[in-house]
């Protein structure tokens, strides 16, 4: 038992540390989702609270505040992050960075596909005002802006991290990441398309997915890593 331990908290191998940590954060994310599913189901109180804070935010909306927040908005819609996404891509593509081409393509396309699963599969209906700043038709939970912007900022928060070998750097990069997410979470809110458990149901849904795409990439590269050092070690012997 000791031994498997220390070969799961080792950040060397193909199973190791890396493995556990996105076991850990596939399982507590997909809880968090499953919690939250659950309430949002048999109409508990946060759906109350959602209820409000849709209300209050409609009441303080002004002119300048709408016009930030449709511009965030659009910018992390199917269009902007597949634009962003492909930006990045050329870019990773051009630096040859095959595994972490392969984790945005993943992570973004696989969980845009889940997250239109989720909202079919709930069917909530969205906030409902006389007077709406922007008007949809589709299904309401999870977030769909929300769940794509944690699984692009957080592939590039994941990339920039594996690259930066100092803390201080790394929680700057986290931060970055996770502002970006709720702003755009917020945005969806302010403009009455979304409840607040939506959006946490979205960051909730995407970092389940999240994980799973890294650590399964992550765990592919180290795989082919250590298989290499093996042959070598073998034709070297």
């Amino acid at each position: 038992l000791s031994q498997f331990l220390r070969a799961r908290l080792s950040p060397e191998g193909v199973l190791g540390l890396h493995l556990t940590i996105g076991a850990i954060l596939l399982i507590a994310a997909s809880a968090v989702f499953g919690t939250i599913a659950e309430d949002v189901v048999n109409a508990e109180p946060i759906t109350l609270l959602d209820v409000r804070i849709a209300q209050w935010l409609h009441l303080h909306a002004s002119v300048g505040m709408t016009r930030w927040m449709l511009g965030v908005t659009y910018l992390h819609g199917v269009a902007g992050i597949t634009l962003l996404s492909t930006a990045v891509g050329a870019y990773l593509w051009r630096r040859r960075d095959w595994y972490w081409l392969l984790s945005l393509a993943i992570a973004v396309a696989g969980g845009s596909l889940i997250n239109v699963a989720m909202k079919y599969a709930f069917h909530r209906a969205r906030p409902s005002f006389d007077d709406p700043l922007l008007t949809l038709v589709t299904y309401s939970f999870p977030s769909g802006h929300t769940a794509g912007s944690t699984a692009f900022y957080g592939v590039i928060a994941c990339m920039l991290i594996s690259r930066l070998k100092t803390p201080g750097p790394r929680i700057l990069v986290v931060l970055a990441a996770t502002f970006m997410v709720v702003l755009v979470g917020c945005s969806r809110m302010y403009l009455g398309v979304h409840y607040l458990s939506d959006v946490l149901g979205a960051i909730a849904e995407a970092t389940a997915w999240l994980a799973l795409t890294i650590t399964t990439v992550a765990t592919l590269r180290r795989h082919r890593h250590f298989g290499r050092e093996s042959f070598r070690g073998a034709d070297l012997a």
